[in-house]
């Protein structure tokens, strides 16, 4: 199975392919938009929102395609965000308007970012990323989050208040935080995206 996993200049590229080659995937790094094809599409991400929006421009025609070909697409925390229309952190910078609504800086009185293991509590049982999972620890490392204004919240974490841990809307998924990073958890749930 060949996972296109999208190179642009953003993402922890080591930790996810290395995560899908253990459970027997074949990743293929993707830095040119002409390229883009495989079984499954994964955007990564670590960083600033502006940045992605501008770098992850020119694969947008692209995806859109992927994704009326049923293509699955997950994106891994600041891929998840760029899934969304626009964000606080660069308002003039466009996300890619897979799901309506925004990204936002969190609001709580703990400390930002948000940077360890937090629990997960799954809130669309029926969602295929979580099938065989109850919930449990998982890596997150962020300071802003996603508030859908569509019912696409698959998860939530709680970090002073409940906060938005995944997306989910037809063949588009998204985590806020990083499975690749989520031990055995992690991986189960990475194993439910590859058999989709």
């Amino acid at each position: 199975m060949k996972i296109a996993v999208i190179d642009y200049e953003m993402g922890n590229l080591k930790s996810v392919t290395n995560a899908l080659s253990f459970l027997g995937a074949k990743p293929i790094i993707v830095k040119k938009p002409s390229r883009l094809r495989g079984d499954k599409i994964i955007v990564p991400g670590v960083g600033a929102f502006g940045k992605a929006s501008q770098n992850l421009r020119p694969f947008g025609s692209k995806i859109e395609e992927s994704l009326e070909s049923n293509i699955p697409l997950l994106g891994i925390c600041l891929g998840l965000q760029i899934f969304l229309e626009e964000s606080d952190e660069s308002p003039t910078d466009k996300g890619l308007a897979l799901m309506k609504g925004k990204v936002r800086k969190i609001e709580t009185n703990l400390k930002l970012p948000l940077i360890g293991w937090n629990n997960l509590e799954i809130k669309k049982k029926n969602c295929p990323l979580f099938k065989g999972v109850e919930g449990g620890y998982v890596y997150f490392v962020h300071s802003y989050e996603a508030v859908p204004e569509e019912d696409v919240v698959a998860a939530t974490t709680e970090y002073g208040r409940q906060i938005c841990a995944s997306v989910w809307k037809n063949n588009v998924y998204g985590t806020q935080f990083h499975p690749e990073k989520s031990g055995k958890l992690g991986l189960e749930i990475l194993r439910n995206f590859l058999e989709l």
